[in-house]
């Protein structure tokens, strides 16, 4: 009696791979070590990053607070809209669909909250959305010309609603006391 064993694309691929010429086993290689990279990693990477895009827009439409973990710049203070802001939203941001006197709250708002909750990986999935929502009025009503920059931003948003925050978040961890049944 024989047996049959079933192999995956992967398997297969690498037995063609060990059999084949140096560049393609160095590629399989290559491509075997790149799989390894831990989801976890490029979690809090994606997470850390855009956080810091929409947090830095947020830091420039407030004064009296600032804080900046990369720069180490700290000043504690009740924070409140700049002078400039709103002049900002009027002129330049011009949304056809709110007025300025409150979309340039909401989004400093926005801008601060969504991202700390990104970056602590709480809420995460929503949080990324509500941003990806944002992303999407910038590009259509604001800076329509900058689609790559925005496209980058939505692909790693819609990485964090796809795959989540990784274990090195907040969202990780209500999930495993709720799985243990704490």
């Amino acid at each position: 009696m024989s047996t049959t064993a079933t192999r995956t694309p992967a398997s297969r691929n690498a037995g063609s791979a060990a059999s084949g010429s140096p560049l393609t086993r160095g590629v399989a290689l290559a491509i075997g070590l790149f799989e390894r990279i831990p989801n976890t990693l490029i979690a809090f990477i994606a997470r850390f990053s855009i956080a810091a895009v929409f947090w830095n827009s947020g830091q420039t439409k407030v004064q009296g607070f600032v804080f900046n973990l990369v720069s180490g710049e700290v000043e504690w203070g009740w924070p409140r809209l700049s002078e400039s802001v709103l002049f900002l939203f009027q002129d330049e941001y011009k949304l056809p669909f709110m007025p300025p006197e409150l979309a340039a709250p909401m989004a400093a708002t926005a801008e601060h909250v969504l991202p700390a909750l990104i970056l602590i990986g709480l809420g995460t999935r929503l949080s990324a959305l509500a941003l990806l929502g944002m992303t999407l009025v910038i590009q259509l009503f604001v800076y329509p010309g900058a689609y790559a920059t925005h496209g980058t931003w939505a692909a790693v948003l819609l990485y964090l609603m796809a795959r989540g925050p990784g274990m090195l978040s907040v969202d990780h961890w209500l999930a495993s006391r709720r799985a243990d049944g704490r």
